[in-house]
């Protein structure tokens, strides 16, 4: 993972991520609803065969005593320390009949394969200004992670057993002769059950979902995301080359009037 947030995942596989926010889906007049689920299509198809994508969606535990402080507004030396405190007590109250304690967040994150770092840095960077582009005509805030940000989120993913702050900086690099994966790895993964694995003290389950459905409310998503609990949601994108894509749907044609010769002719018997 280097500063910049380009993560090297192989020899020639590069990927960036940026974290984005809500917007007010659910409330919009369905006018609207539709012209961002219209821009949001236009967003997807974006992405051609060369780009990979993942959005991830985390539902995450935090330590409430440290997120306590990062609402506690100081006073100043001005007249509104009384406005200071009025937002201050409603954030505490929110907190109190919030969440358990559960932190949601949103990422994007794009890969492209090349040849060198020195290739995939300019197309990546190029990416991510469209990506930019693009969730601002959406009405959605978003901005790039760094490598610390990036390797913060890996952290608190594979090590919810111990909720407390990543406590590291790349000075420390070449202070100890590790690698950045050395800072974020659990303390053990262990997959040996069929059902479940063991991430240090943290049993977790993973679920593959293919659905196949004459139609999908737009609620699917916000309904997974609103489970109180720790809960990690990933859509993975990858964009067929159009050619192939015509290949695939003839080669199913195909296999579907198979299927109605392969029919009509036991039905005949």
């Amino acid at each position: 993972m280097l500063q910049d947030g380009i993560c090297q995942v192989t020899k020639t596989f590069f990927s960036k991520t940026i974290q984005f926010y809500d917007i007010n889906y659910q409330l919009a007049l369905n006018e609207d609803k539709t012209t961002i689920f219209e821009n949001y299509c236009d967003f997807l198809n974006y992405f051609d065969s060369s780009i990979s994508v993942q959005l991830s969606f985390i539902n995450q535990q935090v330590d409430v005593a440290e997120f306590e402080k990062s609402i506690d507004i100081p006073d100043q030396n001005d007249d509104f320390n009384a406005i200071r405190e009025e937002y201050r007590t409603m954030l505490k109250n929110q907190l109190s009949k919030g969440n358990n304690g559960l932190v949601k967040t949103k990422y994007i994150t794009f890969g492209i394969e090349a040849e060198s770092l020195k290739v995939a840095r300019p197309r990546l960077e190029r990416i991510e200004t469209d990506i930019l582009n693009n969730f601002k005509i959406l009405g959605a805030q978003a901005h790039s992670l760094n490598g610390l940000e990036r390797l913060e989120i890996l952290y608190h993913v594979f090590n919810q057993d111990r909720i407390e702050p990543f406590k590291f900086q790349y000075k420390m690099l070449p202070e100890t002769g590790l690698k950045t994966k050395d800072f974020i790895a659990p303390t053990s993964f262990n997959f040996s059950k069929n059902q479940t694995f063991l991430m240090g003290r943290t049993m977790g389950s993973v679920s593959y979902l293919q659905i196949l459905a004459p139609e999908l409310t737009d609620r699917m998503l916000a309904d997974f995301l609103d489970v109180d609990d720790s809960i990690n949601v990933n859509i993975h994108i990858q964009s067929i080359d159009q050619s192939s894509a015509i290949k695939m749907i003839k080669s199913k044609i195909s296999d579907l009037d198979k299927m109605k010769i392969e029919e009509q002719k036991r039905a005949v018997r």
